[in-house]
């Protein structure tokens, strides 16, 4: 069933929509999002309760990662961020239940049929803050460059947001979207996703690789920070799941003889080792080389 579940990258999206759900569900849930499930809907949780057992802490990943983007959020809108483009936004609710200024304006890009769904979807609902939707494919680099200029020319203060976008890029599609962003004179953030080599070696694992095998991750570069800082971007602040799910009190969900076993290895293990174990997947708060404009 794995095998076809997911049959593009944008059904990832129905995926994370579903393990918001379940989080939400949860009497300690690190935050609660009531549109999920509804977006989700069943195809999402056929995903969802379709996955691997070697994916089964997915879930957990989500939860930590959506509260350190919502964090990464509130802290540039203190910072004096009035634009948040959020680009292959999938299923994101954040302009619905997060706390923003109503001031705050919120862009969503992503393909039309995922904009159309998402509308039928949350019919009737009212977002926090003022919202816009366009329907655009990122890979039409003409059109998302025309896109991009538009916004540039009427932002204030602009944080980007590619949640769960740039792992599914190649290296030259990255590195052209990187470039772009790293024009625009009103970008001041860009939120993005830090995978680990070990991890890419775990998604190749034969489970993992034919329940993902139409949403294969691509972007590999040699150096992960390096390889922004070549296109403009610099990493101003760096969080890692596993030390932010201890931080909120939600470790890492293993079954006790495995947390007993990583206990005992851990005692014999090199202290890099053990972090960069622990440092395997995570969100960058990436910022442009360039100086920010005058009063920005």
């Amino acid at each position: 069933m794995s095998t076809t579940l997911i049959r593009d990258v944008a059904d990832t999206a129905f995926l994370v929509a579903a393990h918001r759900a379940i989080e939400s569900e949860r009497p300690d849930a690190l935050f609660r999002d009531p549109l999920a499930d509804r977006l989700a809907g069943e195809h999402g949780r056929r995903i969802a309760a379709g996955e691997p057992k070697a994916a089964r802490m997915s879930g957990w990943a989500v939860a930590v990662r959506t509260c350190i983007i919502d964090d990464y959020i509130r802290l540039a809108i203190e910072r004096g961020v009035d634009t948040v483009l959020n680009l292959g936004a999938g299923l994101d609710t954040r302009p619905y239940r997060m706390a923003l200024p109503e001031s705050l304006l919120w862009v969503e890009v992503d393909y039309p049929r995922v904009i159309d769904y998402k509308e039928s979807r949350l019919a009737g609902e009212k977002p926090v803050c003022r919202l816009e939707r366009i329907r655009l494919d990122l890979a039409d680099e003409a059109a998302r460059r025309s896109m991009l200029s538009e916004l540039d020319s009427r932002a204030g203060t602009v944080l980007v947001l590619t949640e769960g976008v740039v792992p599914y890029l190649g290296i030259e599609e990255a590195a052209s979207l990187a470039d772009d962003l790293a024009s625009l004179r009103t970008v001041r953030y860009w939120v993005v996703d830090y995978f680990s080599p070990a991890t890419y070696k775990f998604r190749e694992r034969r489970d993992m690789k034919r329940h993902m095998q139409n949403a294969p991750f691509r972007f590999q570069p040699a150096d992960y920070f390096a390889f922004f800082q070549q296109h403009g971007w610099r990493a101003g602040e760096v969080r890692y799941i596993a030390d932010e799910a201890e931080r909120r009190g939600r470790p890492i969900p293993l079954p006790a003889h495995m947390r007993w076993l990583v206990r005992l290895t851990g005692v014999f293990t090199p202290r890099e080792k053990r972090t960069a174990f622990r440092r395997f997947a995570g969100y960058v708060l990436l910022e442009p080389v360039r100086p920010a404009p005058a009063g920005r």
